[in-house]
């Protein structure tokens, strides 16, 4: 099995031994599929750029190995725990609610910047007791450790802190979050508590003598983010950022992740992008960014999703038709995919899965409005059927009419590479206009086709198909608020 052979004997002998161990199966051949594209993003990495994989615990404990052998064990930081969900019933076994991800760096070199979430009701309840008219804070000690016989030793005000064996140790960046600069550095330890307790920074105990620091909750960064993720829950399903994907992931995670190992400006790939939530992450943050996606379903529904989130925004889309040879070229290469484009391309949303799609290449929403009671409205369906052949007859048409009829759509669409011919159009002109209105007025109105062939000639031709308001094929994005910092940074490419 020669996964990485001449380039990563590690890799190789990692590889040849898992193949003996589990054999020939899917695990394997998702290990296999993995391992050479892990190669290739290490050989793309900078010196400091660093490396997230996202995966449940079937697959952990065998990718963790695959990425030993090529990022080195030595540049393995991280095994982070994201609790994805808060229950799961599971016969005969714990409940799995977890996935793991595995952090690694590709050198010494790379990037870490300080990452903190914010603290918990109960934490906050512990340790943020006390409060005044600039807020909620908690205290914290001005000494350290140990006897010094400089000015750090010596007394102030009232205590004498050599007399408790500890000295004077002012948290300086503390101090320095609080605002507080100029001459501050160059004072003596005493001169530095004159002026934090001037500003009321200090806090007097009512019992004893013991000065101790006020830490107000506004001006605290919060707690330093750990291996095990509790505080960021799964998507709700009335979540504003849900887009009814499969395997969305909180926006939240990724950028928790980006803001730890990149700055604003800085690359962030990610080669299996989904929905996007990772692209969507790096834009809020001002980074550049490259998602990678290999069905049409996902990149359609990324272009939906950035446009809504950031609207404005430019980006480019690569390995998508764009003209009607490289659409037809798609049609013929591979129909499935061309399905999933095309469905989009007319306003609705593709049928994902292969075969035995029984007429149904797809659907699209619209909005109805009742002619007969104007203030009624609904959302309904429109099935879409796509052919990619050359094989097209009025057979096909009539087929579309029977799906219609037996799944109670009104309107219809036959999507097809080529040109209709004349026993075709005389077929998709058999079914009734459908009368339908706009704006709730009962003096607008319109009567539209219920079943419209579209071809591919026509779409790159600016001409659609007439059909009533069209609703999102997919959860409208929410609009996403960005830094003023973060603007200038984000831009990125789609590839699929």
């Amino acid at each position: 099995m020669d996964i990485a052979a001449g380039t990563n004997r590690p890799l190789t002998v990692m590889m040849q031994a898992m193949h003996s161990a589990i054999g020939e199966n899917p695990l394997m051949a998702y290990l296999a599929m993995m391992a050479v594209r892990l190669v290739e993003l290490h050989r793309v990495l900078r010196p400091t750029g660093s490396l997230y994989l996202h995966c449940d615990p079937t697959a952990s404990h065998y990718l963790k190995l695959v990425m030993d052998a090529v990022f080195g064990a030595e540049n393995f930081r991280s095994e982070i725990i994201w609790k994805r969900t808060s229950g799961h019933n599971s016969a005969k076994r714990w409940g799995p609610v977890h996935d793991t991800i595995f952090y690694y760096d590709r050198s010494d070199a790379s990037l870490w910047n300080e990452a903190f979430e914010s603290y918990d009701e109960k934490y906050l309840d512990r340790f943020y007791r006390f409060s005044d008219e600039k807020g909620r804070f908690r205290i914290g000690d001005l000494t350290g450790a140990g006897i010094r016989y400089g000015d750090s030793g010596k007394p102030w005000r009232e205590y004498d802190p050599t007399t408790a064996g500890r000295h004077w140790a002012i948290p300086t960046g503390a101090i320095r979050r609080a605002g507080i600069n100029g001459d501050f550095e160059s004072l003596t330890p005493q001169g530095k508590l004159d002026r934090l307790d001037d500003i009321d920074l200090i806090y007097w105990p009512p019992k004893g003598k013991v000065p101790q620091f006020k830490r107000y909750l506004e001006s605290d960064r919060g707690s330093p983010i750990q291996d095990v993720i509790t505080d960021i829950g799964p998507l709700a399903s009335q979540a504003a950022e849900r887009l009814g994907y499969p395997t969305q992931k909180p926006r939240a995670l990724l950028e928790r992740i980006i803001t730890a190992s990149s700055n604003p400006g800085d690359v962030v790939l990610d080669p299996f992008c989904g929905c996007g939530t990772a692209v969507d992450a790096a834009q809020k943050l001002g980074r550049k960014w490259l998602g990678i996606d290999v069905t049409h379903v996902a990149i359609g529904m990324i272009e939906h999703r950035m446009r809504e989130g950031y609207p404005g925004i430019e980006f480019e889309t690569i390995g998508v038709p764009k003209d009607l040879e490289s659409a037809q070229r798609l049609a013929l290469e591979d129909p499935h995919q061309f399905q999933q484009w095309i469905c989009w391309q007319v306003g609705g949303y593709p049928r994902e899965k292969k075969g035995g799609d029984k007429g149904v290449g797809g659907w699209f929403n619209y909005e109805w409005v009742d002619p007969n009671r104007s203030n009624v409205r609904s959302i309904k369906t429109g099935v879409i059927s796509v052919k990619a052949g050359d094989n097209v007859n009025p057979n096909m048409v009539r087929d579309l009419g029977r799906v219609m009829q037996r799944d109670g759509h009104q309107f219809g669409l036959f999507i097809m590479k080529g040109l209709p011919t004349k026993g075709m159009r005389d077929e998709a002109a058999s079914h009734p206009l459908v009368e339908i209105q706009f704006g709730g007025d009962s003096n607008v109105g319109q009567r539209l086709p219920a079943l419209q062939i579209v071809t591919l000639a026509e779409l790159f031709q600016g001409i659609k198909p007439k059909l009533p308001p069209l609703i999102s094929p997919v959860k409208k994005a929410s609009r996403v608020e960005t830094r003023a910092s973060h603007l200038k940074g984000g831009q990125g490419i789609l590839n699929v």
